[in-house]
């Protein structure tokens, strides 16, 4: 049998496909651009004939058709390895569970056998001469899922960029149905436009970046302001290895600032596991020989990251308080997103030769009633989820500075975190730190 004839036997309808599925499945899709659209669809469709069938995604970007047709949860039940704005929403409905996991670990899961899934889905690139779909800007579990999921849909996607790299791909002998869909547009994430707040973060950061270091950035206004810095200021062979690849590291490397010379895994390439932004980077990344998208287990692993030598680690936070613990993940008793690789990052550039882990965030939060927050709090009201453990934090950056925490006593951390509060919330979080017995009674702070 040819690839052709194969590919044509395998060919059906979403509605034929959906039918492998029963009652008490566990399903796992692909996430950002490989979540499916027209199986999810079909399958919500079938939901009076469904009860109890597990659903497994991440930082869904577009409307779950499963979910919202079932806001009862009596045939579906979804849950997010780490929440996107929509699930944040449909958590708060009572209609989206979290799945706690360090990036770089979900793959383990498949592995041991503490997840065992029975249907796997995903949107892919068009089928290539040799039989093979690549898993388009997103790697992440894509392969893992493959590999352990019982049955195999594809959905075929004839927009989805081509990334090369490692284990970006499976073949059709491992697929069980195909579908096609009409070329549904990409999910295009904008740049933020940064805040007077980011740009004086960034200003801070930049100067912690030299020739030749080797870099990660989160998402948002931020690390954008940052690329744009990095741009500006000349800054020249420059590694990437990253969990996210956004268009800000297209401004990098039309600016000549990357060119992963002095990187020594991939070396001359731009690593990632997932993509996100604008149509202008899935043009760059598609067919693009220096770009290299692997698996998160490989990316994200401390081990593989910390090879690179200046790794210079830059995420976002919502909450530290003065024992330096990190909350990334809920706020006021809320879940937000999840640890993603912000631990598996912080790991690797602390192993790294040279290599610092900062984490970022403005001084202060404005709540929904108008109540100006320090970001900077003396304990971590309950229930609040620690991303970081404070013996795993490095340097901590707000607008009024940066300092260095790797060594420090509980005292000396309060000291220097206070240092870079919001001056309106200094004397408040001294008055705390005393009370917690973390302050000397001779510190003063300028």
């Amino acid at each position: 049998m040819t690839l052709q004839e194969e590919y044509k036997r395998k060919l059906v309808s979403a509605e034929e496909a959906v039918k492998v599925i029963q009652s008490g499945d566990q399903i796992d899709w692909s996430s950002f651009n490989g979540q499916p659209v027209l199986l999810d669809k079909a399958l919500a469709a079938r939901k009076d004939e469904l009860t109890n069938v597990h659903i497994r995604g991440a930082s869904s970007q577009r409307p779950i058709a499963c979910v919202e047709q079932d806001p009862e949860r009596k045939h579906f039940i979804y849950s997010s390895w780490h929440f996107s704005a929509y699930e944040r929403r449909l958590h708060d409905r009572n209609l989206c569970n979290f799945n706690p996991v360090a990036f770089h670990e979900r793959s383990r899961y498949y592995e041991t056998g503490h997840v065992v899934p029975d249907v796997g889905m995903l949107q892919v690139c068009p089928m290539d001469q040799y039989g093979y779909f690549c898993f388009g800007p997103q790697a992440n579990s894509a392969r893992t899922i493959v590999t352990y999921s019982k049955k195999v849909l594809v959905e075929v996607n004839p927009l989805m960029p081509v990334a090369l790299g490692r284990e970006e791909r499976c073949h059709i002998s491992e697929v069980d149905y195909i579908v096609e869909n009409p070329g549904l547009p990409l999910i295009e994430v904008k740049p933020a436009v940064p805040t007077e707040t980011d740009k004086a973060i960034a200003s801070h950061i930049i100067k912690e970046i030299k020739d030749g270091c080797c870099i990660q950035l989160g998402i948002g206004g931020l690390p954008n302001t940052i690329g744009k810095m990095i741009a500006e200021a000349g800054i020249k062979h420059l590694g990437v290895h990253t969990e996210m690849l956004a268009d800000s590291y297209v401004d990098m490397f039309e600016a000549g600032c990357i060119d992963g010379s002095r990187k020594v895994t991939e070396s001359n390439k731009i690593a990632y596991t997932f993509a996100l932004g604008t149509q202008r980077l899935y043009d760059f990344i598609h067919q693009n020989p220096l770009c290299f998208i692997a698996p998160a287990s490989y990316i994200n692993n401390p081990a593989v990251a910390s090879q690179n030598p200046n790794l210079i680690s830059i995420n976002n936070c919502l909450e530290v308080d003065l024992f330096s613990q990190v909350s990334s993940e809920s706020a006021a008793g809320r879940h937000i997103s999840g640890t993603g690789g912000q631990w598996d990052f912080a790991k690797a550039a602390y192993m790294s030769e040279g290599g610092k882990s900062i984490i970022a965030m403005s001084s202060t939060a404005k709540r929904k009633d108008g109540t100006v927050v320090s970001r900077i709090v003396p304990t971590l009201s309950p229930g609040t989820i620690v991303t970081l453990p404070r013996w795993s934090v490095h340097m901590i950056c707000t607008e009024y500075g940066i300092v260095d925490l790797k060594g420090a006593s509980t005292w000396q951390r309060a000291e220097r975190l206070i240092s870079i509060a919001h001056p309106d919330f200094r004397d408040e979080l001294i008055k705390e730190a005393d009370r917690m017995r973390i302050w000397l009674r001779t510190n003063k702070i300028a």
